[in-house]
Formats: C-alpha cells, structure tokens, sequence
C-alpha cells in the first residue's frame, strides 16, 4: 500500500498538466463531466449573445451598452472557467480575464442604476433636496454616526469615481502581473512579504472594497424608487456573482495551499484547487445566467419629463427636513409600469 501511495504522490506534478495531459487522463466519469459542464458553459454564452440581440433591438439606446456588460457577467466567468477547466497551464489568464470583467461590470452596474432613473440629470433633478446616507457597507456598515451627504453633481461624480477607479485600476494590475510573470517575478502561491503577488492582491483588495461602497450607496436609496424595475434581484445576482467568483475562490485556493485539498494524479493540491474551483464556477454562473434572462428579458419605458405632481403615474415622496436629520434620508419616486416582450 505504501508502494502505491509513493506511486500516487509522484505523480502529483509541481506544474499543472497540459491540455492533452488533461485529454487523454480522463475516465468514463470524467468525460461526461467535462462534456456537460462544456455544455453548459456554451448554452451560456449562446443565451448571452441571444440577450444581447433582444437588448440591441429593444432596449433605449442609452441603457444598451450597461446592461450588456451587466448581463455579460456570468456567462463571461463561466467560459473562462471552461477554458481554465480545460487548459489548467491557462487558469492565472483566465481568472484575471474574469476578475477584469467584472471590476467593470461593477461600475456598470452603478450606471445601470442611475440610467433607469433617466439619467444623471433626473437622478439629480429628483434628489437635489435630499441627503445620501453614507454609513452602509462594505467600508462604513458600522458607522452610523457619519454625516448624510447631499446629493450634488460632486457627489455624484465621487461616486462614480470610486467604481470606476477599480475597473482602471484592475487592468492595470492585471498588466502588470501578466508581464512579471513572463519574467518568473509573479508566482501567485508565494505568500511571503517578500512576494509581489500578495502586495497587488492587496492593492486590488483595497480597490474592490472602495469601488463597491458607492454602488451600495446608491442602490440603498434607489432600491424602492427602482422596485418596479427588479433593482432588488438584479442586485443580488450581482453579488453572488461578485461572492461565487472572488470569495469562493479565494477559499478554494487558499484550502488547496495549505493541504486541506490534497494533490491527485497530474494535479498538485493548488493546480486542483483552481480545478475544483473553475469546475464549481461553470455551474454557478450557469444558473446564474438563465435567472439573469428572466430578470432582464423586458422593454422598459423611459421616465416622464413632468414635474412631481403633474401625473398619478409619477410621485416624489417628500421627506421632512426634521426626518433628513434624524433617520434614513430615502428618496423615492414611482416609474411608470414596464412592459415586457
């Protein structure tokens, strides 16, 4: 027995293995769970592309592009995580591949929100006599006694500054990480202080926890005014998706590094974390993807032009000033009702 274990961890090879390696290793068990998880990674982007048909035919102009990258989330992961899958030398591309994405899919996602209330003009039009609420996560959850915030074109500007340094910023890291690993100074298993990839890791982590803080702002205070346009379940996809692809992953990989997934033949314990991980991945975003085509499968209507008060279909709730001060400073108004197609 002690022969065959010896046998077992020789293979278990440093580097992950080929694509051919992968090919002609796998058994009956493996070769119908990569076909359907290739199938499903296909049936994916299939529907990605059918969506963005339908949203190039129906949806206004000015919410085409933000949706299609919003919606482009899930599919996008799970065919990197195919390609990973099935090319493991290729997991570190494909993973910066996904993580780039989504970095603008976050600052995405803020736009989408401020476009379904008619734009930065309307968003400012409706809430120039409101106050934001600054205190919620993932960065000031536990502050409750900042300031509320007044919602001007700075402000505005500030927020979308603080998502879109993290889809620049992102790229940026991933370049760089790119070329120090052509010259062997990017090893992401290398945890030491001395590491470079603990330090970008680090610097990305910081970027992601700002970039996501104003989309939660924002979400928190359009989340009733938007109900009728699904803002609640289109959010949390969003963080799923953001929780699956990063956290996730990161746990995988960090229970692979220290032993607790063990090494299997052609697969060192963290070249089958990433396996593991690319392979739970496909799954996720699939489902993911079809929840997404239900949600965002309809033609919305854009705002009205009129003032408060001038049609039953569109409402402003006022807020006391006495209210502004003391609890939460929400700002709401009814969208006219949506049509789907």
């Amino acid at each position: 027995m002690s022969n065959g274990s010896n046998r077992t961890a020789d293979r278990c090879e440093n580097e992950p293995p080929f694509a051919i390696e992968v090919i002609r290793n796998l058994d009956i068990f493996g070769i119908i769970l990569y076909s359907v998880l290739t199938f499903m990674a296909t049936v994916s982007m299939l529907v990605f592309i059918e969506e963005c048909v339908y949203i190039y035919k129906k949806v206004p102009a000015k919410k085409k592009s933000v949706i299609i990258w919003v919606n482009g989330a899930a599919p996008v992961i799970g065919t990197m995580s195919c390609i990973g899958m099935w090319i493991p030398k290729a997991v570190m591309i494909t993973d910066m591949t996904s993580a780039t994405y989504f970095a603008i899919v976050v600052f995405k996602f803020l736009i989408m929100m401020l476009e379904e209330t008619g734009g930065d003009e309307v968003f400012l039009k409706w809430a120039n006599k409101h106050k934001l609420k600054i205190s919620t996560g993932p960065c000031c959850c536990c502050c409750p006694c900042l300031p509320h915030v007044a919602v001007t074109r700075r402000t505005l500007f500030l927020l979308k500054l603080g998502s879109f340094q993290f889809a620049l910023l992102k790229l940026i890291f991933t370049l760089l990480s790119v070329i120090l690993w052509t010259n062997n100074n990017f090893n992401l298993q290398d945890i030491s202080a001395t590491g470079v990839a603990i330090w970008i890791n680090l610097f990305v982590g910081i970027s992601t926890i700002i970039a996501l803080w104003p989309v939660t702002i924002i979400f928190m205070h359009l989340k009733t005014t938007l109900r009728t346009r699904k803002i609640i379940p289109k959010y949390a996809m969003y963080q799923l998706v953001l929780i699956l692809s990063q956290l996730q992953t990161a746990i995988i990989n960090t229970l692979a590094m220290n032993g607790i997934i063990v090494c299997s033949p052609r697969f060192s314990a963290p070249a089958r974390g990433y396996m593991l991980s690319q392979q739970l991945l496909i799954l996720e975003m699939f489902i993911i993807t079809l929840v997404t085509r239900l949600l965002y499968r309809r033609q919305y209507e854009p705002l009205p032009e009129e003032e408060p008060g001038d049609t039953e279909t569109t409402k402003m709730v006022a807020i006391p000033v006495s209210e502004q001060r003391s609890k939460s400073n929400h700002f709401s108004f009814e969208l006219p009702a949506q049509s789907s197609v």
